[in-house]
């Protein structure tokens, strides 16, 4: 397998920010870390183990990005507004910096060939797919968000709620998406794989995963909506079941 690092100097940010790439052709998919986790944890925690049958064809070429939770959504006794303003800069540069050098890196190795991007991750990092899906359908063709909270609890106190934080609550955002909303019928060309187990550490997952339900079901987005079952626990094993499952039925 191929893989390949990357440091780049992010201007939102104003810091160096890295990112790995595994395989050496094939639809981009871009990886986002669980709550606080760093670029090298798809192999650190295994994931590649699970992807490499998909990455060695040269299906998919797997980027896996960094993010700064500590300082954001993990730092919880931290100020709200600067959290959620942090967030966004690292939002801003996910779309405008990284994306941007996946088209890229992808039109190299896939001849100019420019591929909508699939987005997965698990825990907070299934919160970040799916936001980052649902704020730009025209940049991510689909999603495998799994275990996610789609609002704002337990991060931030209940009773805080700003505009960048409501922008990045899929679960509230889409409930007041107007109806005649362009990015509606995008939704609907998409693939939406919204996952959560009903084990140990999985109930505020599975009551989120139900609220984003009720809000893609209100505006008649179409999505894959699955509840495992009551041995399904909040950890790696079973999101590696998970991808096994679902890739497939995403990729090809």
């Amino acid at each position: 397998m191929e893989i390949r690092y990357y440091k780049q100097y992010s201007s939102n940010l104003q810091r160096d920010m890295e990112f790995k790439v595994y395989g050496h052709t094939g639809k981009p998919v871009l990886f986002v870390p669980c709550q606080a986790g760093r670029f090298w944890d798809f192999e650190g925690f295994k994931m590649i183990d699970v992807w490499a049958k998909w990455i060695d064809q040269g299906l998919v070429t797997v980027y896996s990005m960094d993010t700064i939770d500590g300082e954001t959504y993990a730092n919880e006794g931290g100020d709200c507004a600067y959290r959620t303003q942090l967030h966004e800069k690292w939002y801003n540069y996910a779309i405008d910096e990284l994306v941007p050098m996946i088209k890229k890196l992808n039109a190299e190795r896939n001849g100019g060939r420019e591929d909508l991007i699939m987005i997965f991750g698990a825990s907070l990092g299934g919160m970040h797919a799916a936001n980052f899906f649902f704020r730009r359908p025209d940049i991510f063709g689909s999603v495998l968000a799994m275990s996610g909270l789609y609002e704002p609890g337990p991060y931030f106190p209940k009773d805080y709620m700003d505009e960048i934080l409501y922008n990045n609550s899929p679960a509230i955002f889409l409930k007041n998406l107007p109806d005649d909303h362009h990015y509606i019928k995008m939704y609907n060309e998409r693939k939406i794989f919204i996952i959560s187990g009903q084990g140990a550490w999985e109930d505020v997952a599975v009551d989120s995963t139900n609220n984003l339900k009720r809000a893609l079901d209100s505006k008649g987005i179409n999505a894959h909506i699955d509840l495992w079952g009551y041995d399904v626990n909040h950890d790696w094993p079973w999101w590696y079941k998970q991808c096994d499952y679902y890739v497939p039925q995403i990729i090809f």
